[in-house]
């Protein structure tokens, strides 16, 4: 079992100079610890009337530049991005004491890395990407098995999988990053990083 890390304590003094490397140094933490899919991150969006929604995604990508994750541009998900290009993001790393918040507006990723990552993508999950409408309501199962199978005839494993034209990538580009460390009797710790209006990342303590 990994430590649950509420004897850990976060300083300022202890953070890494950017979010980003933070995030790095946590993730690897994660990784280490053993827990089940450490990049699983909860992403919450909303649409134009503020009716919000969540789900949880997987990051492929982390840079200074953001946090990116790929997904059918149809699903729900990619329509209230289109309508409200905002979201947060939820690392909820509670077995070793660890949570992350990043809150920013979301961008496109370019097809050129849209297509570099859907081709090293397994072969069923890019049939798959091909064979479901996400989100969408549908009769059966039987319905989507039936177009798994005249997916898999068309496009055997010997052959080039397309991107589907709806496929793609999204990169949050965070504006706070707040880094949340479990203390026992509640006293957590929770310090964060914020971009003020001159362009400068901030780092902030929170009350928990």
């Amino acid at each position: 079992m990994p430590e649950d890390g509420r004897e850990r304590t976060l300083d300022e003094r202890d953070l890494a100079p950017s979010w980003h490397e933070q995030l790095e140094l946590w993730l690897a933490r994660a990784t280490a610890a053993g827990l089940a899919e450490p990049t699983a991150m909860v992403l919450a969006t909303a649409d134009t009337n503020a009716v919000p929604s969540a789900r949880t995604v997987l990051l492929k990508e982390l840079s200074a530049g953001g946090l990116a994750f790929y997904t059918n541009l149809a699903s729900h998900k990619g329509r209230d991005i289109a309508a409200n290009p905002s979201a947060a993001l939820v690392f909820p790393w509670f077995a070793i004491g660890h949570q992350v918040i990043a809150v920013g507006a979301v961008q496109p990723v370019d097809s050129e890395t849209a297509d570099a990552y859907f081709s090293s993508r397994s072969y069923g999950s890019r049939i798959s990407a091909h064979a479901s409408r996400q989100s969408a309501v549908i009769r059966d199962r039987a319905l989507l098995e039936a177009a798994h199978a005249e997916l898999c005839e068309r496009y055997p494993p010997s052959a080039e999988v397309p991107r589907p034209e709806d496929w793609g990538g999204f990169r949050v580009v965070p504006t706070s990053v707040e880094f949340w460390q479990g203390r026992a009797d509640r006293l957590h710790d929770r310090l964060r990083y914020r971009l003020d209006a001159d362009g400068d990342w901030l780092v902030e303590r929170l009350s928990p």
